[in-house]
């Protein structure tokens, strides 16, 4: 019987470019204003990024555009997940919130936009530039795949 291994090196960042965006945006009206600027048409996926660490658990929203004419797909990626948590004090902060991130390197991104698909260096600029437009976005840059230590969070 033959056993097959993946290596998680296989994946190489050519396979998709990732920009990170910083909002304060919820993912819904993110979706809507890119569809609207950049003539795409998001929709909520069918699924979302679930993780269970230490008996934490979180899930980060995802949007999808796939684009089957010209073979490429697109996600939007929350990479922030907020929980509140109640504790049995009686004081006066009973609350408290806890944020954990998809990428922990990347703490201050908001969302990432996974560009899968042949696209050259020329056409993630413009997209990059389309984005930044945008008044309710602070930026939107590229991300280099290869120095995230937590690449593989964004592989499904």
């Amino acid at each position: 019987m033959s056993v097959y291994a993946l290596n998680i090196d296989e994946f190489s960042g050519n396979d998709y470019a990732l920009l990170g965006i910083h909002t304060v945006l919820s993912e819904y009206r993110l979706a809507y204003l890119l569809n609207l600027h950049l003539k795409v048409k998001f929709r909520r996926a069918n699924f979302d990024l679930d993780f269970t660490k230490n008996k934490n658990q979180s899930s980060y929203a995802v949007y999808e555009y796939i684009n089957k004419e010209l073979d490429y797909n697109w996600y939007l990626i929350s990479n922030v997940y907020k929980s509140t948590s109640t504790s049995i004090l009686t004081g006066l902060f009973r609350e408290s919130d806890t944020v954990v991130n998809l990428v922990p390197e990347k703490k201050k991104v908001d969302f990432f936009l996974k560009l899968e698909g042949d696209f050259d260096y020329e056409y993630i600029v413009k997209t990059i530039e389309k984005i930044n437009r945008i008044p309710q976005i602070i930026t939107s840059y590229k991300i280099e795949v290869e120095s995230l230590k937590s690449k593989e969070f964004l592989i499904f």
